[in-house]
């Protein structure tokens, strides 16, 4: 069976609930379609998110990986098309800010997904969840992660599929943050099970 790394967001800035850590940690040991699926949580930290990320790409050696993070105030499931070579924003759990600093020096501008991002947004969409692609995964933690991963994939020619896709907040993180669109926590884990069983 193939192996595919799942990965969540603890809690951050003013979100004390992440639904992305709770789907990595539900699915783990689980398997999908031709997955194995391993979870893993990162912690939400300019200096040791992608680093913690690249630490369970060297373990476990994964066919696939799957880096999910909250947007919270979209309303729909949106995998990332591009992620680029930018830290900016913050504060992060440890009240580090970045500016305008490079994740990886002399590295290129950009990298896209390798993930199957437009067949994920049409099973979605076919099974009712409404989903669309997105073209910035923005400067936080999440547009670090996913150019981290995919910069050693990429300049170490590994046979190995990446991408990011942001959620939309739960209806748990919604009662602590009314003004926040939600989506049950079930719907949100159902919609990641069906991306997976969407891959090759």
């Amino acid at each position: 069976m193939k192996k595919l790394l799942l990965t969540g967001f603890v809690p951050f800035l003013e979100f004390p609930i992440n639904p992305t850590e709770q789907i990595a940690k539900n699915l783990d040991g689980a398997s999908i379609g031709k997955y194995h699926i391993y979870g893993r949580g990162l912690p939400v930290d300019f200096s040791q998110s992608a680093l913690t990320c690249l630490e369970y790409l060297e373990q476990i050696q994964p066919d696939v990986v799957i880096s999910l993070g909250l947007a919270a105030g979209r309303t729909k499931i949106t995998p990332e098309r591009i992620a680029i070579n930018c830290k900016d924003g913050g504060p992060d759990n440890q009240e580090v800010w970045a500016q305008d600093e490079l994740i990886v020096e002399d590295g290129p501008a950009a990298y896209f997904s390798t993930l199957p991002i437009r067949r994920f947004v049409n099973v979605l969409n076919e099974k009712g969840y409404p989903a669309q692609i997105s073209n910035t995964a923005g400067t936080y933690l999440c547009n670090n992660v996913m150019y981290s991963v995919l910069h050693k994939v990429s300049s170490e020619n590994m046979p190995v599929k990446a991408g990011f896709v942001h959620l939309p907040a739960s209806h748990e993180l919604a009662i602590q943050r009314p003004t926040l669109p939600s989506w049950s926590q079930e719907d949100l884990q159902n919609a990641v099970v069906c991306m997976i069983e969407a891959l090759d």
